[in-house]
């Protein structure tokens, strides 16, 4: 773990272990990713942004749990699941989507078959 890392995660530590699941599991299902951790997020990257970790609400804080992280991706097409908390089009046929992720078992093969997607479509730009 980095220095970055630890310091995007300071005050949110419970938090830490959901992350480190979801790079171990993008950086052994995708190749060629680049990970930059900035004061708001940790983006991952092959020849363009795919996705991104970070705390940004997307609840109400009284319907948050006290421990997770939001993973945000994006694709071609509005993503349909009731666990998306937020899909919006910015552009004509990009589609952003927030997730709020509290467990290690929510980081599973739908939520990895998204982002794979996502990683395509940001290599095919």
């Amino acid at each position: 773990m980095d220095a970055g890392t630890l310091l995007f995660f300071e005050g949110h530590m419970d938090s830490l272990p959901l992350y480190e699941k979801l790079e171990e599991r993008i950086l052994s299902e995708i190749d060629n990713v680049r990970i930059k951790v900035q004061k708001s997020q940790i983006s991952f990257y092959n020849k363009h942004l795919f996705a991104c970790v970070s705390f940004m609400r997307v609840r109400k804080k009284k319907d948050c749990p006290d421990h997770y992280i939001v993973v945000t991706f994006g694709l071609e097409h509005q993503a349909e699941s009731p666990r998306i908390d937020i899909a919006a089009e910015p552009y004509p046929n990009r589609w952003t989507h927030h997730l709020l992720v509290s467990r290690q078992d929510e980081i599973d093969g739908e939520l990895m078959g998204w982002i794979r997607e996502a990683a395509e479509f940001a290599a095919s730009k």
